[in-house]
């Protein structure tokens, strides 16, 4: 294996794109660009090449149904709790309250506006 993250991209479910993306962008401060590939109309997360973390979309289709089952993305957020309290404004709802996991700082999971189980990861403040 190369010397990489194995994880380089994510796709988040929708039934409905517009009000997902309206979500995420008023949650995360950030602009999503819409995208089409075939049937599956999308909203891309930003992303730059070359530096941490993976990239990701926003996706409705057919083969993508919103869930709390399956795989568990991690949103990076400097505050949880503000987040939270965002999530909540913008109709999602909080899973489990912001967690301290020790020296790998705290998570957070919620529920989005289209059923999804999505996490929440804040990073210790170095000393």
């Amino acid at each position: 294996m190369s010397a990489v993250n194995p994880v380089n991209w994510f796709e988040i479910p929708t039934s409905d794109l517009a009000r997902a993306k309206s979500f995420y962008e008023s949650i995360l401060g950030l602009e999503l660009t819409d995208s089409e590939m075939g049937p599956n109309k999308m909203a891309w997360f930003p992303m730059e090449q070359g530096v941490a973390g993976s990239a990701g979309t926003l996706i409705q289709g057919d083969a993508y149904t919103p869930s709390h089952d399956g795989t568990l993305v991690y949103l990076h957020v400097d505050s949880i709790e503000a987040t939270l309290e965002k999530i909540t404004a913008a109709s999602g709802k909080t899973l489990m309250p912001r967690t301290d996991i020790g020296q790998h700082g705290f998570i957070a999971h919620f529920e989005d506006t289209e059923g999804n189980r999505v996490a929440l990861h804040e990073y210790p403040v170095p000393a």
